[in-house]
């Protein structure tokens, strides 16, 4: 029987038997399936090398054979000609049956399910600060991705939500999104769930350099009105130090400790400079952006801030390691607080500063250093871990294994920046601040 809309009435079950398929004569392996219940449904059924499969095509209604377009534009083949193309596909070596099982186990593999994933991967591998970052960027900017597939984003949805983040967030924003999009597909194409990378190919905005150095002015404002909790010591700190943002902010108690400057030959028959102890802090190679260890030395102004944070406890009574911060790792609330910082300087200076962000202290720290404290310039380079600088002197081995390269000369440098720095906040001058 050549089956038609007429067919699904007409067939009919013998007595006695609960379930039969009836095959078209002319296209092989499409058919009928009825069942005693009343449910009728279409089948096609092929061979794929000694083995049969079958799968279904859905209920059987007259309506199956029309032809008719989806809501994104796509194509719905009426049931015959969908079963002439399944017979084609088996003719390529296709398995209809084994990629539609396939397909729905795909399903789940959606950008939420699979970004926990990369997510988890991630925080065993990279820095807290690093980690953090990447998290804002797949659960806060990359949110609209959630319900898809991961195996079916395109380079069209790529490009769409680039171009919303690049619209509310700026350029440097969407291109450090990109980045992070762009490894998670690469590590799912390693896990086996994507076979391309749709980010590449998308636009990357182009970024101008920042050389914002703040004014005196401006550090002192942003110290006066920091305060004293988390947020604002962390600043003090980073203006104190010239550290990164991340290293301070994750700072963990083990990390602050007596250390010995060596012993130095006195130049031309001076005498030697004898060792002395310091307080610095002591950050692990895996908590540098360089993936080197770093010594930070304290000057008296930074020791008394960290000396003055209190040491918490956990909901479980255990003592926090970490210095700033609540829950599980360091301080995490930069957005909220530097609003609240910027307000309170709008609000005695009449207007908001110039747009500044945290790292902008480390460029200040280091032109202050080199222009006005007559700091020798790899001394300023060692200070802030510019390894790979040349001005550094840390290049290549010398940088790996010696930590202390340069120490006696960073704590000089340092204790004469805080010096400095004191006077710049210590000063209060109105017509400085009108005239800037």
């Amino acid at each position: 029987m050549k089956l038609t809309a007429r067919s699904i009435v007409t067939a009919k079950l013998e007595p006695g038997t609960t379930d039969k398929i009836f095959f078209d004569d002319d296209l092989p392996g499409f058919g009928l399936r009825v069942r005693a219940g009343g449910s009728r449904s279409w089948v096609f059924q092929y061979m794929l090398g000694d083995k049969q499969r079958r799968m279904s095509l859905g209920p059987a209604t007259p309506e199956s054979f029309k032809s008719s377009k989806g809501k994104d534009g796509s194509p719905n083949l009426g049931i015959r000609d969908r079963v002439m193309q399944l017979s084609l596909d088996v003719k390529h070596g296709k398995d209809p049956q084994g990629e539609k099982v396939e397909s729905r186990a795909r399903a789940s593999d959606t950008f939420e399910t699979i970004a926990a994933d990369y997510l988890k991967a991630k925080k065993v591998e990279t820095r807290p600060g690093t980690y953090q970052e990447t998290e804002r960027h797949i659960l806060k900017h990359s949110r609209t991705l959630n319900g898809l597939q991961v195996a079916k984003i395109k380079r069209r949805d790529i490009a769409t939500l680039l171009s919303t983040i690049r619209e509310n967030s700026g350029p440097v924003a969407a291109n450090r999104v990109r980045s992070t999009l762009s490894d998670f597909f690469s590590w799912s194409m390693g896990e086996g769930i994507a076979e391309t990378n749709p980010v590449i190919g998308t636009n990357k905005t182009e970024e101008t350099s920042r050389e914002r150095v703040l004014k005196d002015f401006e550090l002192r404002l942003i110290w006066k009105h920091a305060g004293d909790d988390d947020h604002g010591t962390i600043l003090k700190l980073m203006m104190l130090t010239g550290q990164r943002a991340d290293e301070i902010a994750n700072l963990v108690r083990t990390e602050i400790a007596k250390i010995e400057v060596p012993k130095k030959r006195g130049e031309d028959g001076a005498p030697d400079l004898p060792a002395y102890e310091i307080d610095a802090i002591d950050l692990p190679g895996d908590r540098t952006k360089n993936k080197r260890p770093h010594l930070v030395p304290l000057a008296a102004a930074a020791k008394a801030l960290l000396d003055a944070r209190p040491i918490r406890a956990d909901a479980n009574g255990k003592l926090r390691e970490f210095v700033f911060g609540i829950g599980q790792g360091g301080f995490s609330g930069w957005s909220r607080c530097k609003e609240r910082l910027d307000e309170r300087i709008a609000k005695e200076l009449g207007r908001p500063l110039e747009p500044y962000r945290p790292h902008d202290f480390r460029r200040t720290m280091s032109t202050k250093m080199n222009d006005e404290l007559d700091v020798l310039p790899h001394v300023v380079e060692a200070v802030l871990n510019h390894v790979s600088s040349l001005q550094s002197g840390k290049k290549g081995v010398a940088g790996t294994y010696n930590r202390a390269l340069y120490l006696r000369e960073r704590v000089v440098a340092l204790r004469r920046w805080a010096d400095h720095l004191a006077w710049i906040v210590e000063s209060d001058s109105v017509a400085e601040r009108r005239s800037a």
